[in-house]
């Protein structure tokens, strides 16, 4: 991402020259003369370095407190420039908020390299050395000033999904490997003028052109897929999925790691601010998502009539295939206190046409295991796409049951409480 310098001075040939100096490919140098213009710059931009040249009316020192108070919560580096030499001015400086003091005249090639250790300074502060990537606080400092240019841009959000599951069976040593290799493809993608940052543990932002943002995006979910079987054990690749361990999540089936990313561009919306922006990021991010499979989705203008707003309901409607009545009627009686849209079925054929968040499901009689072959069924379809299924089972066979699709075995008798907790878990986790 490029650095932002303002230089606040009157004097029209000095701050020319200095801003000359500093300009380049990685530097944008903005000059203002007053500090109402200044702010507004501030606010948009949120500049690294802040130059404040005493030829100000007001005094220096004084100038230096004022902008410290106004950016107290983006806390740029400010530099007081002044022709006096005084130890006593500039330590007035220093006192008021200011980080660093030159006086003029400047020797050039020393302005530009102080100007420049302070910059790289700022940006290594902001460092993620695990990711070898700027941070979220930067991130958002990059999605601010995108929003305030005139150039063509697109933001990515990249996403590694299913990756918690994946750090908890093969520890966080192998899950910092795993992003650490992504990572190293994504760079591979991107030039010096493209920006790369973290949004959280396993979620990035890429600030890009138009024209480039979908291209990336193809090669990135071709290569991740490409490399993520090396990931797993030969027993898991095998298997298509991990059989989750650990007292909370045991027999719980995860799906291996894909990516997902999200682009939105400013070719059809003029975004006002970064959570606006972020908040449509997500929402295209969310509707790319496919289990066990990376995919990509770019925004497109809108086919439905102008200023309509198409609204996601949250889901939390469970369905119940048991067998046993009694347990059928505790299990829709709490269900149904718990705020869920609770229904019991006996018939496949009830429930093709519906879209539930959860559907618990019995395994079936020993000799049969008909509630396999009906998780089968119902995983082909779309409408059952996100759902997640608990599969019970008097046959303590976990690889069995989750081999027919079931995202989690719970063998009986069972613990009410523990099928409740799953039950709201994967209801969050579908309506994501």
């Amino acid at each position: 991402m490029q650095s932002v310098t303002l230089i606040i001075d009157k004097r029209r040939e000095l701050s020319t020259k200095y801003k000359k100096l500093l300009a380049s490919a990685g530097n944008i140098v903005i000059v203002t003369k007053d500090l109402i213009s200044a702010m507004k710059t501030i606010q948009d931009k949120e500049p690294d370095i802040i130059l404040i040249s005493d030829s100000i009316d007001n005094d220096l020192s004084d100038y230096c407190k004022k902008i410290r108070a106004l950016t107290y919560n983006t806390r740029p580096i400010i530099i007081g420039m002044s022709k006096s030499a005084e130890l006593q001015d500039r330590l007035k400086v220093l006192q008021n908020g200011a980080d660093d003091f030159i006086s003029e005249p400047v020797n050039p090639d020393e302005f530009v390299m102080r100007i420049f250790a302070h910059l790289r300074r700022e940006f290594e502060s902001n460092l993620d050395y695990k990711k070898l990537m700027p941070n979220k606080n930067y991130s958002m400092r990059a999605i601010k000033r995108i929003i305030h240019s005139n150039s063509d841009w697109a933001c990515m959000l990249l996403s590694i999904e299913n990756y918690n599951s994946y750090k908890e069976n093969y520890t966080e040593l192998a899950a910092d490997k795993l992003i650490q290799t992504y990572v190293a493809i994504i760079n591979s993608a991107l030039n010096e003028t493209d920006y790369l940052g973290e949004i959280s543990e396993n979620k990035f932002l890429i600030i890009t052109d138009s024209i480039k943002a979908e291209k990336i995006a193809n090669f990135l979910t071709f290569a991740f897929d490409s490399v993520r079987t090396k990931f797993y054990s030969i027993p898991d690749n095998k298997r298509g999925y991990i059989i989750m361990s650990g007292d909370d999540v045991a027999g719980r089936r995860a799906d291996f790691v894909h990516t997902t990313i999200g682009i939105v561009t400013n070719k059809l919306y003029k975004y006002k601010d970064p959570q606006q922006l972020l908040s449509a990021l997500s929402q295209i991010h969310n509707l790319a998502d496919i289990p066990s499979k990376s995919n990509y989705l770019m925004e497109r203008p809108k086919i439905t009539a102008e200023n309509s707003i198409a609204q996601e309901v949250f889901n939390k409607k469970v369905l119940i295939m048991e067998p046993d009545e009694s347990m059928t009627l505790l299990l829709h009686t709490i269900l149904g206190i718990q705020g869920y849209d609770a229904e019991t079925v006996s018939d496949i054929k009830n429930i093709e046409s519906s879209s539930p968040a959860v559907v618990i499901l019995d395994a079936g009689k020993a000799d049969e295991l008909n509630g396999l072959d009906i998780c089968k069924k119902l995983k082909k379809l779309d409408n059952y796409r996100k759902t997640k299924f608990i599969m019970t089972s008097v046959i303590h066979d976990k690889e069995l049951i989750l081999n027919s699709g079931a995202d989690l075995y719970i063998p009986k008798p069972y613990d009410i409480a523990m099928l409740i907790k799953w039950v709201d878990t994967f209801i969050r986790e579908v309506n994501l």
